[in-house]
């Protein structure tokens, strides 16, 4: 580990009379690699945006490479080497690999013309040291989601980028993908580079960093080397609450909910069958393309299966459409809850009654006094952080919008539930509290079905998990018998 690069001393930012940080002391070290951790709203974002220049601090004091910084902007920064790569990669998706890479050095040096051949050269370069592996006149749009976060990293490369900050890089990455955006981390760490990732993923973090400091509401709580932190007491820090628990166990029940004989959906997936009794809580898991995610689409009609028979207590149902789906009482948590379940621009209070308009209708009039009562109530029911109904929802962080998509459809009355990556890109409070909303159905006799990738989340809150191999039904098992370790490899085998 180097020299210290940047270190800030007292940091504070307000926007009127909110207190974003509140004097947050920060170290980091050339040749390391350092996670900042926090729950949504608890200052990552700012504090970046601080370091960036983005933001100019309210009090405080910046220190680059010992020289303190009376005035930081974005220009100025990336003049000092620091380079943030967000979550949307800030790439062109109509320029090729190379005019990717190259385009910021014709930026930053004040270049008039681009010269294409020197581009490209550039971008080769860049790829060989970080191990990438991309055709360099290949168009960005038709790159998949890790190859264009390492056009981004190849970027910052070329830009003799001497800290380098990622925010949540893993959100969109396989678990392949991750191993892989790992080992080049540590490639540029040994070449000198500080890295700092913003991340709240305790199993990720304990992978990659050296060192953490964690913020809750603008404060730092705690910072030190990663071997002093136990999944216990960072998950503490985090959150301010003891979010410990055990797998879950339904208690014993004959009572079948939901049974499925042989479906199949022509190139999506073949012969799947299981079944559900009161209680349950089934995973459904895969590698990428294995169909776990199509298994969830066709139970709620968005593209329904070609052959098999459904049975919802007892009696055998068709679903042909999402209408039908809704009118036998299946609910479906979509993956994407930005573009697939939340209309963004609206109220907290238009989104949790979408799917059901029809039963606060008065004389022909929609009764708003009952909808906002009732959407009052979801609110703190699930446990969303909200002043009101009244905000758009996307004002909410990503686990309080989430539980949102979650209220609008348990506001339905479902007798099952279908969520598929329900707790992607949520922080570790939010995701501690929909799993236990999710036991509370269970519990109550709805059925719950959970879609994800995410083996921790599927050990510590399914009973059974299906695993889906080459779209294909390769096997079920009791949670209680494997661990995450065996579900790893019984995944990759």
């Amino acid at each position: 580990m180097g020299d210290i690069f940047l270190e800030l001393k007292d940091i504070h930012k307000s926007f009127g009379g909110v207190h974003a940080l509140r004097g947050v002391d920060l170290t980091i070290r050339s040749g390391e690699i350092h996670c900042l951790a926090g729950e949504n709203g608890s200052g990552k974002s700012t504090l970046i945006k601080v370091i960036s220049g983005a933001h100019h601090p309210t009090k405080g004091e910046i220190y680059i490479e010992g020289n303190k910084i009376p005035s930081l902007n974005p220009i100025a920064a990336i003049s000092q080497g620091v380079q943030v790569i967000y979550q949307d990669f800030a790439v062109f998706p109509n320029l090729t690999v190379a005019e990717n890479i190259a385009l910021n050095r014709a930026v930053t040096t004040g270049t008039k013309w681009m010269d294409w051949k020197n581009a490209r050269n550039l971008a080769i370069e860049a790829m060989e040291q970080i191990g990438a592996k991309m055709d360099p006149d290949l168009l960005v749009e038709n790159l998949s989601v890790a190859n264009r976060q390492m056009v981004a990293i190849c970027r910052t490369i070329i830009n003799d980028a001497k800290l380098l900050i990622l925010d949540e890089p893993t959100a969109s990455l396989t678990a392949k993908e991750v191993k892989k955006l790992n080992a080049i981390l540590r490639r540029l760490r040994d070449k000198g580079i500080a890295v700092m990732i913003v991340n709240h993923k305790v199993d990720e973090i304990f992978a990659i960093a050296e060192r953490l400091t964690i913020l809750r509401n603008g404060e730092k709580i705690s910072t030190g080397p990663v071997a002093e932190y136990d999944r216990k007491r960072f998950v503490h820090e985090l959150t301010g609450r003891d979010l410990s628990g055990s797998g879950y166990a339904p208690l014993a029940s004959e009572a079948e909910i939901f049974r499925v004989e042989h479906l199949s959906r022509k190139g999506a997936f073949e012969d799947v069958s299981f079944k559900m009794r009161k209680g349950d809580v089934l995973g459904i898991t895969g590698l990428l393309d294995s169909g776990r995610g199509q298994i969830g689409d066709a139970l709620f009609g968005i593209a329904p299966a070609d052959s098999g028979k459904i049975f919802l207590r007892g009696e055998e149902i068709a679903i042909r459409s999402t209408e039908d789906a809704v009118k036998q009482k299946i609910a479906y948590v979509p993956e994407d809850r930005l573009t697939q379940g939340l209309f963004l621009d609206r109220s907290i209070q238009d989104n949790t009654v979408a799917a059901s308009l029809k039963k606060y209708f008065r004389k022909g009039k929609l009764n708003d006094a009952v909808m906002y009562r009732e959407t009052a109530q979801w609110i703190d029911r699930i446990g969303c952080v909200a002043p009101s109904p009244e905000p758009a929802v996307r004002t909410l962080s990503g686990g309080n919008a989430q539980k949102i998509v979650i209220a609008k459809w348990l506001n339905t009355d479902p007798a099952l539930i279908i969520l598929n990556g329900p707790t992607n890109g949520v922080d570790v409070g939010a995701k501690f509290d929909i799993h236990k909303i999710l036991h509370n159905l269970a519990a109550q006799g709805i059925g719950v079905i959970l879609i994800s990738d995410d083996l921790s989340e599927l050990i510590q809150n399914c009973n059974t998990i299906l695993i889906m191999k080459d779209r294909r039904m390769a096997s079920m098992i009791q949670t209680a018998e494997v661990n995450e370790t065996r579900l790893a490899e019984m995944l990759s085998s």
